[in-house]
């Protein structure tokens, strides 16, 4: 005997059909937050980019360790100054805004990758209690100019110096943040060299895409437990008026379960921050709204 339901029955079924596809349809939501680094602000090291960087509307401001007067190893990093790092800390609470990670970036002078420069090492190992003091999980490490990695005996050496810096910043529940010129796999290959959970990638797309490589490709290979943050640009574009499709970088992002700091390490083309930088944010800001309407 054939079943037979009726109207209403039929209806309902459908409902809820269309409900439970919808359902699966719904693409996972955009977890990250979008702050801003104070050099791109033209703030580096100042305390000021964190009130400017509220003002703008961002999540969250990325801080510079700072370098000016620092020559040797007998003199110190200006934030691994405990008063300096309790104004930043008043100002941040002042504001309403966090401090979301920092900058190491004395390593554009001296180089990690250099074996006869021990002062790389120095300041890293002092960077990762000034990191804790602050609050902040993550230390960029850049690598770029005359520091980029090219060869495999240099990205050895790095992983090898970054084995010895990792138990501390274990301890301190910091991460070392890569962030250079090398391929994903590259990263990866410094990163097992390292043998830690503490040294990750620092993703920045638009380096990235630079240097040849498809950022789609390795975010995605990367996965978000091989991130530690990312920076989003396309300079000296702004952002959606390059080659880089920034709808799809989000949506992927968000895919991956995504969900620390994106800055915008965007260059100003106009030469006004205020207005380029707000320009841009109201721009990703877009994307993420289209991307979690699926």
């Amino acid at each position: 005997m054939p079943l037979t339901i009726s109207r209403r029955q039929f209806v309902q079924i459908g409902l809820q059909a269309c409900a439970v596809a919808g359902l699966r349809a719904a693409p996972p939501p955009v977890k990250f937050k979008v702050g801003v680094p104070d050099w791109n602000l033209k703030l580096e090291a100042k305390i000021e980019a964190i009130a400017l960087a509220k003002k703008l509307g961002f999540d969250g401001v990325q801080i510079s360790l700072g370098h000016q007067g620092v020559t040797s190893a007998s003199q110190h990093l200006p934030l691994a100054d405990p008063t300096l790092q309790q104004a930043y800390l008043a100002e941040a609470k002042k504001a309403g805004i966090p401090i979301t990670s920092v900058c190491l970036e004395i390593l554009h002078r001296n180089y990690l990758k250099v074996k006869t420069d021990p002062l790389g090492a120095r300041w890293v190992s002092e960077a990762i209690p000034a990191a804790k003091a602050l609050g902040v999980k993550v230390i960029l490490l850049p690598f770029f100019g005359n520091g980029a990695l090219k060869t495999a005996e240099e990205m050895d050496y790095v992983g090898d110096l970054l084995r010895e810096q990792a138990p501390a910043a274990e301890k301190a529940g910091v991460i070392l943040g890569l962030e250079d010129t090398i391929s994903a796999k590259d990263n990866v290959r410094i990163m097992e060299r390292a043998k830690s959970p503490a040294v990750l990638t620092y993703y920045d797309v638009g380096n990235s895409t630079q240097n040849g490589f498809d950022v789609l490709s390795e975010i995605k290979w990367l996965g978000k437990d091989r991130i530690c943050e990312v920076h989003l640009k396309d300079n000296p574009h702004y952002l959606g008026e390059g080659s880089i499709d920034f709808g799809k970088v989000v949506r992927l992002l968000a895919d991956i379960g995504f969900a620390d700091w994106a800055q915008l390490e965007c260059d100003t083309p106009s030469k006004n921050v205020e207005a380029d930088m707000t320009r841009n944010l109201a721009f990703i800001r877009g994307k993420i709204h289209d991307a979690s309407q699926g």
